[in-house]
């Protein structure tokens, strides 16, 4: 009988492994000698550690599933348990066990990570749908709306999946706000051609109205109304391009063809006024000899001033490329004589020269004060005080010069 740790061959042949529990038979060896019966046995029980160890390798160093590796477990127990095999059967049962207890805290952690992957994919999608509802239910800017719609089904379709309920959930959301965005800028593009469809009938009244004045005489008045015709144009909102296109080129004609008549009459009549310029000239000349500047009695001055403002109004209206000008120029004029007279006034106007004369003697006053405020600083030896009456005495006296010349004009 040849026998081993782990078992024994009987004379007979038969192959026992030794267990806690006894021994068990796990073969029979007629073949040879005894001790490659063992030899082969223990092969077997080789095998077994290798592919033990090799799940261990693989549990260690590789991301099996839990539920894959407990698989492979149990093939390997009942391999273990019923092994036609010689060598440590229990230990490889407890390495089993311990591989066991490894995937179920794998299998734990697998859970946990699939539980916040769920959570995660649930937030990501939460904020994927509430911004989409967001969008259909605030944006006007269709364009770009349009564009992020379509960007959020894109993340949606690219994000992790949550658990069925909720994503069901969560689609029906998605759905409903992308459908409800759709019906938003529908409804606003139909209202949007029914606005422009209203503009182009109230911008049709308008081209006809001024297809009406085009050949109208009367410059001023009908100029005003194409003034106003633009004001209505331009807020009267805009047509379809083609509609707004077609329309404004009515518009343009109409106004060029009667401000083109208008600027050739004005062109026509500013000829025949070329003349009233040069007597305008003229005049403007006499006056500006005669009357500037101005000295002497003012009203003298007003008196001339009238006689020149009556050959003025005689002389006719000016072209418009010298009306600003020589208008301006008289108009200095008249301010200039205008001015005069207010100069006057306020020189021998005896409440302004009543003004005058106390506002000499306050000053005057008040400066012989400060003079004695200064002699007893000095007396004192008070730097401070006698810098402070000097500075005093400068400004009052400045003053004083100025209210004294003020009062001489007057008289």
């Amino acid at each position: 009988m040849t026998t081993d740790p782990w078992g024994r061959v009987d004379d007979d042949g038969t192959v026992y492994v030794r267990t806690s529990e006894g021994e068990r038979v796990v073969g029979s060896w007629q073949a040879g000698a005894a001790d490659e019966a063992l030899t082969f046995f223990r092969r077997k029980y080789d095998a077994l550690v290798t592919e033990v160890e090799l799940l261990e390798k693989r549990l260690d160093t590789t991301d099996l599933s839990a539920s894959q590796a407990m698989s492979n477990i149990d093939k390997l127990r009942a391999s273990v348990q019923n092994a036609n095999a010689v060598g440590d059967l229990e230990a490889l049962s407890r390495r089993l066990d311990a591989l066991a207890e490894r995937a179920e805290q794998r299998r734990n952690e697998q859970k946990q990570a699939a539980e916040q992957a769920r959570h995660e994919a649930r937030d990501t999608k939460e904020r994927i749908v509430a911004e989409a509802e967001r969008v259909a239910a605030e944006t006007t800017h269709w364009k770009s709306g349009g564009e992020r719609m379509r960007q959020l089904i894109d993340e949606w379709k690219a994000a992790p999946r949550a658990d069925r309920a909720t994503e069901q959930a969560l689609w029906k959301r998605m759905s409903a706000a992308r459908n409800s965005f759709s019906k938003r800028r529908k409804a606003y593009f139909a209202g949007l051609d029914q606005q422009r469809e209203q503009v182009r009938l109230q911008k049709e009244k308008i081209v006809a109205e001024a297809e009406s004045l085009r050949t109208s005489t009367d410059w001023g008045p009908t100029a005003g109304q194409y003034r106003e015709l633009m004001q209505q144009w331009k807020s009267a909102g805009r047509a379809d391009r083609a509609s707004e296109d077609q329309l404004w080129a009515r518009f343009k004609a109409a106004q060029d063809e009667f401000f083109q008549a208008r600027n050739a009459a004005f062109a026509e009549r500013d000829a025949e006024l070329r003349g009233n310029a040069e007597v305008k000239e003229q005049i403007l000349e006499e006056a500006r000899n005669e009357l500037l500047p101005v000295s002497g009695d003012p009203r003298e001055a007003r008196a001339r001033l009238r006689a020149y403002q009556e050959r003025w109004d005689a002389a006719g209206p000016l072209p418009r490329d010298s009306r600003d000008r020589l208008e301006g120029a008289f108009r200095k004029l008249e301010e200039a004589v205008r001015k005069a007279e207010e100069q006057e006034w306020e020189r021998t106007n005896p409440e302004a020269r009543a003004r005058a004369e106390a506002t000499v003697t306050q000053l005057r006053e008040s400066i012989g004060q400060l003079e004695q405020q200064l002699e007893k600083a000095r007396t004192a030896g008070n730097e401070r005080k006698i810098r402070e009456a000097e500075d005093a005495l400068v400004a009052r006296r400045s003053w004083l010069n100025e209210a004294e010349k003020a009062l001489a004009e007057m008289s």
